[in-house]
């Protein structure tokens, strides 16, 4: 669902829903209390006919309204504040931060942090950190730069570090990544399922494609430089265990995979792989849980550069309105998908 453009029938569903990660896109305007709330306020809600939607408070103030008392919508809660704190420390500093400098900055105990920024951005402080300097280095090689030149610009103290930190990440090394995959192998399959043709590849660390109805032309798209070389009896035993995860989906959790995005997608596909076999999630949701309420557009494409159907489960990302939405591969496959997940595999 698109932040910038909700008609009023979707905000009042995202009121009803009491959808947080809406709180801050736009206000509730209660005009036969002279109110306006977040879309997340507890209150009773109140009837359609009295409540008109307003981009921000100033504009509902401008209406007469006055700000709830109980949501208090002109505020920034503690809770965010303190997250949005943290956030601002970490993109701001090279080195690691501390739980108790972080706790000194925000006023809140480095225990209590912890769990209140896992809560809202998915990832623990020192996660979120690294990712930066993953992404930073990432960005520095893409644009042709010299690892020693990525590592420390990205805030690496040494090669050891740089090493130690992105070997499992990486699945290669980082100037084989920069140059679509020179000099790594890459094995691959291309295999029959109930729901067609599947192409699965992985490196040495994991898999770092699964799809359907492609074949050798869209891996080589995606991995120019790479040796790709078609899976022997070594690679048939992931191979049996990709299947039976496409076969009955939820059973896949302890494949390895090697897959890399931004900060912002690696949360994405982390929270993904949170929601449980047979339930879904609205993109909005799986914003908010990334860490970005308003990235709503941001978590559909990062949902949409999923590079391993299924074991990322981006089949089970919806749309607010409980519509089934894109997919991929199909729709389908998807509601297959779902279906079999439900246990009402045809």
């Amino acid at each position: 669902m698109d932040a910038k453009n909700l008609t009023d029938d979707q905000r009042w569903q995202i009121a009803m829903a009491k959808d947080r990660a809406f709180d801050g896109v736009f206000v509730t305007g209660v005009h036969s209390t002279g109110i306006y709330c977040r879309p997340s306020c507890p209150a009773r809600a109140p009837k359609r006919e009295n409540v008109k939607f307003y981009a921000c408070g100033a504009d509902a103030e401008a209406a007469g309204l006055r700000p709830c008392k109980r949501c208090t919508p002109e505020t920034i809660a503690p809770d965010e504040e303190a997250v949005l704190r943290c956030l601002e420390v970490l993109r701001g500093s090279e080195s690691q931060v501390s739980l108790e400098k972080l706790g000194t900055v925000t006023g809140y105990s480095p225990t209590h942090l912890q769990r209140l920024f896992k809560r809202e951005v998915g990832l623990s402080p020192a996660a979120y950190h690294r990712a930066l300097r993953r992404e930073r280095a990432k960005d520095a090689l893409s644009v042709g730069d010299t690892v020693t030149n990525a590592m420390y610009d990205a805030g690496y103290s040494g090669p050891s570090r740089f090493y130690d930190e992105n070997k499992e990440r990486f699945g290669m090394s980082p100037s084989a990544w920069r140059d679509g995959g020179r000099d790594t192998m890459i094995r691959y399959a291309i295999t029959s399922t109930s729901l067609g043709e599947m192409l699965v590849a992985a490196t040495g660390k994991g898999v770092c494609r699964l799809s359907f109805g492609e074949g050798r032309d869209e891996l080589e798209r995606r991995f120019p430089n790479a040796e790709l070389v078609e899976g022997d009896a070594s690679f048939a035993d992931l191979l049996e265990q990709v299947v039976a995860a496409v076969e009955q989906p939820g059973n896949g959790p302890h494949i390895p995979l090697d897959v890399k995005g931004t900060a912002f997608q690696e949360a994405v596909w982390q929270q993904l792989r949170k929601i449980p076999p047979g339930e879904t999630r609205s993109y909005a949701q799986i914003a908010a849980a990334a860490g970005n309420p308003k990235a709503v557009r941001a978590a559909g494409s990062a949902n949409g550069a999923n590079s391993v159907a299924v074991l990322i489960p981006c089949h089970r990302v919806v749309r607010s309105d409980g519509a089934i939405g894109g997919y991929a591969y199909g729709t389908e496959i998807k509601r297959e998908l779902l279906k079999r997940e439900l246990g009402k595999r045809d």
